[in-house]
């Protein structure tokens, strides 16, 4: 019986973890409007307007591109939690001197927000200087609102 037990703890803590990457996704998108050029990953964007999409619900990957379709990068993200649904969708970036890295992405009434993964060029930075955070706000645009997800 002791076996059945464990067996049955175990299903119910994987079933927890199989829920995690689920609970921070972009079921829309988001769009922010970026004064400065800043990296997306290993890509470079100038500065403009940005849309965020989540293309598959199963990976833990961002579809990042302005808004002529010029400029674009895929980024893989972890999720990360707060206490608080957040009142608003915002994008926070990581400034090292005068470089900055797109950090974070929160959407308007989720406790639950994407973690930009740090490429070897930020992790590289945060060595040398701490980062100075900002966040901009975006907007959490629906399906309706954008002629559908990409």
């Amino acid at each position: 019986m002791n076996t059945v037990k464990k067996l049955i703890v175990l299903m119910g803590l994987l079933s927890v973890l199989y829920a995690i990457p689920a609970m921070a996704q972009i079921t829309t998108r988001v769009t922010f409007d970026a004064p400065s050029a800043f990296y997306a990953g290993n890509a470079k964007m100038p500065a403009g307007s940005y849309s965020v999409t989540q293309p598959n619900d199963d990976e833990n990957l961002l579809l990042i591109e302005d808004a002529s379709g010029s400029h674009s990068a895929f980024i893989e993200y972890v999720v990360t939690s707060s206490e608080t649904p957040h009142t608003q969708s915002d994008v926070t970036f990581n400034k090292y001197g005068k470089t900055e890295f797109l950090s974070l992405i929160w959407v308007e009434g989720n406790d639950s927000g994407m973690q930009v993964i740090p490429t070897k060029a930020e992790q590289s930075a945060a060595k040398a200087a701490a980062a100075e955070k900002h966040s901009l706000s975006a907007k959490n645009l629906s399906a309706k609102n954008t002629g559908g997800a990409k």
